[in-house]
Parts: structure tokens; sequence; C-alpha cells
């Protein structure tokens, strides 16, 4: 037996032992700070699994949460009174604004309005954030019962800063479940990002940029840390300097967390650097594929030798605009293959009899299905790494955020083709369609892609629930973290070590320079005497 199959077998041993025996850590206590939406959708998953190994889970919500319910089977919900948080209306609206610029219907909104328009979205979000933090803080009964019930785990999703602020104030190690933060995409707080060859998101760059694109690059992130050092940090420094004595940065608590489960692998992210305290867990809510429900399996049959083209937008995107929903609906009636739409929208009026419109499907079971041949998708990191695990091709229809870069990752790759809303129209669709289809490129390379993801020693949600436990028994992961996010800005640069080596340098030099000056003065006035 090679060194290699013994090493996979010692692996699979260890995981049939956690599977057979259960946590390797004593049930303990996790108090869980969610985000809405698909983030809410990914954190699910982890405290199913963590109830599974024995662990109490706690989870923190506001009164008109949309996602996270108020009872639950694996885990206790603690409702926040008289807070509010992000509901549809909050993302409708933001949806609504991004269409109709992308579309180009209200000429007056430019890009720098759009921008604007984000930016206090943005603001907005994080205000109310802000005052959960606040209601929570002032309510001597709720920070009460949370210290007595003396969590072992603080675990968040770091967009928000809520699970920061109350792991900190109850002294607990932290868990991070993380794609972004309040400042941007996650390896930016903690890892060397050089922007030669590390892509901005929003700049639509990869990690082979010209000179140009690196431009943009720098430009792209100066405006991101403009956004977020005037208009997000500061509204979490006001509580740090009002609740925590002595103040602390918040952007250093930020960084501060044990370890961050990052829902991402590099068979999808761009090379880059990273650090010990870093666990890719990309994929950790892929499986394989289960048996469908009947009525869902006859139709995928019906399909004949066409296949299946599947298209869901995500949880955010509940309806679009009629006129685009019109040209989406007459793409999929001229296509001899069958459609299942996850829509819950006004049905559109060229609706054809080879579309199901659903207001829900199990998308992973037909991302597995033999039938299906292209999944199209707003680009959100669930939906495309539910693809490539299955190794399904993508069309691409990006809406905001992270989505246009998400997709990009999969377009460089060979497995996606990109539809922006400003050009979507019946053509511009049914075209991209048939290229993914008859282009037998894009599913190799998705299947490539799969089998990269899929060969691993260990499962993601394996890996994730090991460091999970790992922070329990030893409270917290120290070792691991970096010392650099405490260093100021030209420490961490070497600033004040290339200011000083150059100031030696240049006394040196001045030095040498001088008294040769002196000695050729000296030498030439004793020659004036002599003579």
């Amino acid at each position: 037996m090679t060194p290699f199959s013994k090493n996979m077998v010692s692996v699979s041993l260890w995981i049939t032992v956690v599977v057979l025996f259960g946590s390797l850590c004593d049930g303990g206590k996790i108090l869980v700070v969610p985000l809405e939406g698909s983030h809410w959708v990914n954190m699910d998953i982890l405290i199913k699994a963590l109830h599974g190994q024995g662990h109490s889970i706690d989870v923190i919500r506001t009164y008109n949460s949309w996602f996270v319910k108020e009872n639950s089977t694996y885990y206790n919900s603690i409702t926040i009174p008289n807070t509010k948080g992000m509901d549809e209306e909050f993302v409708e609206d933001m949806i609504s604004k991004t269409i109709d610029h992308e579309r180009g219907k209200s000429h007056w909104l430019s890009t720098v309005q759009l921008f604007l328009d984000v930016v206090s979205d943005m603001y907005e979000m994080h205000k109310m954030i802000c005052q959960l933090i606040t209601n929570m803080f002032e309510s001597e009964e709720i920070m009460k019962a949370l210290k007595e019930k003396q969590y072992d785990l603080m675990l968040t999703d770091p967009v928000w800063g809520a699970g920061i602020f109350l792991a900190h104030k109850l002294k607990l190690p932290m868990v991070y479940n993380v794609r972004w933060t309040t400042t941007g995409e996650g390896h930016f707080n903690i890892a060397s990002s050089p922007m030669s060859y590390i892509p901005i998101t929003g700049s639509g760059n990869t990690d082979k940029m010209n000179f140009v694109q690196r431009v943009k690059n720098v430009f792209h992130y100066f405006l991101m840390a403009f956004q977020y050092s005037y208009f997000n940090l500061p509204q979490y420094q006001a509580l740090c300097d009002k609740y925590f004595h002595p103040p602390v940065n918040f952007y250093e608590l930020l960084q501060g967390a044990d370890i961050w489960l990052m829902r991402v692998d590099f068979v999808f992210e761009f090379p880059r650097p990273t650090m010990p305290n870093i666990i890719y867990i990309g994929g950790f809510q892929c499986k394989p594929a289960k048996a469908l429900p009947h009525d869902l399996e006859d139709f995928m049959q019906s399909s004949g030798e066409h296949g299946v083209i599947i298209m869901s937008l995500g949880s955010f995107i509940s309806a679009l605009p009629d006129d685009l929903t019109t040209e989406i609906a007459t793409a999929f009636a001229q296509l001899p293959q069958k459609v299942i739409w996850r829509y819950t929208g006004k049905r559109p009026s060229t609706f054809g009899n080879n579309t199901l419109l659903v207001d829900w499907m199990p998308q992973n079971d037909l991302l597995g299905h033999p039938k299906t041949n292209v999944f199209i998708a707003h680009g959100g990191t669930n939906g495309v790494q539910e693809a490539l695990y299955h190794g399904i091709p993508v069309v691409g229809i990006p809406f905001f955020f992270d989505q246009y870069d998400n997709l990009l990752r999969l377009q460089e790759r060979g497995g996606a083709k990109i539809v922006s809303i400003a050009t979507l129209d019946k053509n511009t669709l049914h075209a991209a369609i048939q290229e993914v289809i008859n282009e037998p490129s894009y599913r190799l390379s998705m299947q490539r892609l799969s089998h990269l993801h899929r060969d691993k020693p260990v499962k993601p949600l394996d890996s994730a629930l090991f460091w999970i436990e790992f922070v329990m028994r030893h409270k917290g992961a120290a070792h691991l973290r970096t010392e650099s996010y405490k260093l100021p800005w030209y420490s961490y640069y070497s600033v004040d070590v290339a200011v000083t080596l150059f100031a030696v340098v240049l006394i040196f030099s001045l030095s040498i320079f001088l008294t040769v000056r002196y000695m050729c003065v000296k030498c030439c006035s004793r020659k004036r005497k002599t003579e």
C-alpha cells in the first residue's frame, strides 16, 4: 500500500469513528447570530449538523425575521423585541433599483447615483443591526439571561456586527461562517491581498490583469474602503466607545475571530495568500442527489432525449418586472428542453407548455439528476457551488453584490456563460442556453471542476464541525491567529523600517560625502599655502 493510500485509509477511519461514536467534544452550548436570506440557508445546515452532534444551539433573531423561524426542533430562538431587521420590502427595493439602472429605464439614475443608493441601503442595514445591539445591551433581562447560559462558543456571520459585539461582551471564543464581513470580502481583513492579482469585488477583473485592469482594481479598492470606512464602521465604533471600557477598536474585534470557516475553496476561488485559521469549507451544503417527488420525476422523464433546464434566482428575488419575465418565458417556450422555473411572481403571458412554474424546488436533487442539462442562476455562492458539485454548466444572470464575480470565476474556468440584465431578452437568453447545451466544453469543464472539488480527504461539513468543536475544546485557537491586525499600518507595511533604513543610508552617505569634501578642501588649502 502506498503512503497516499495509507493516509486516505487513516482519514476514512477517523471520519468513520466520528460518525459512529458521535462528537469528539462533549455537548456544548453555542450562541448563533446569523444573517438573513441565503446566508441563513447555509448557517441552518451547520446548526442542524451541530445539533446532531449533541450540542445545544440558541439563535438570536429579530421579531420580523424573514428566514429565522421562532419555533424549531433543533435550535432555541431568542427573539429581541422592538427590533426590526432586514425584510422582503427592503430587499425588493434594492433589486428594483438595480434592475431599473441596468436596463436603462431610469435615465437619471447614473452609475454614481446607483453607488450612492447601495451605500445608503448598506448604511440603513447596519443601522438596524446597531439598533439590535443597543436593544440587547440596554436590556438587563436579555444580557443576564445570556450570561447565565454560560455559552462555550459564538458562531456568527460577520456581515453583521451583532455577533462580534456579543462575543466580546460575553468573553466567548468566536467562529465565523464567512465569505463577507462588514468591510467586504473576508480575506482582505486578515490575509495579505496584493491588488496586482487579487480582483476586488465589483471590478469585473480576474486574477490575470493588464495595466488598465490593475488601475481599475485599485480604484474599486479605494471605493470599497471609502464606503466601509465612512459609512459602516463608524456606526459600530460608536457602540464600542459607548459599551466597552476600556474602549476597543471594532475593526480589531472583527479581525480577532479564532476560526474563519470560509465558504469557498480553490477550485472556485482564485489562488491567493491565506492564514492558518482560515478553513475552506466551500460546498459544505452540497450532497448527493436524493430521489425526487413522483410529480417532479415524471416531469423530468417526460423531457426525453432533450433533458431539462432548471432556473432559480435565489431566496431574495421573488418577483421581476412583467416585461422581463415575458422575455424569459418566451425564450423558454422556444426550447425543445423542458424547464423548471422557481418563481413566485405573476405568471408570464408567454408561458410555454414545456415550462413548469414552482414556488419551491429541491435544487440540489434536481442539479444531481441525470436529465438536468443547464442551471440558470443569479450567481449566489450556494447555487454556483451546488452546480459545481454536480458538474452542471451555468447560464448566469447576476443582479448585485458578489453575483457577477462568482459567475466570472466559473466563466473563466469554462463552466458558465454570463448574460447581463442590461442585455437580457428572449434572443440573448435563448442564444446563451443553446450555446451552453450544444458546446460540450461547458459540461466537460464543470465535470472536471466537480471531480477536483470532490477529491478531498475530509468532507467540508466534517471539517467545519471538527474546527468548531476544536475551538470549544481548547477555549479558542489563539495559536492560529496572526497578530498582524494589532499592528498600525506603518508597521504592517514596514514603512517605519524602510524610513529608518533610508535615513541611516542617507546619513551614512552624507557623512562620507562631507568627510571627503572636508578632506579635499583641506588638501587644496595646504597646496595653496605651499605655493
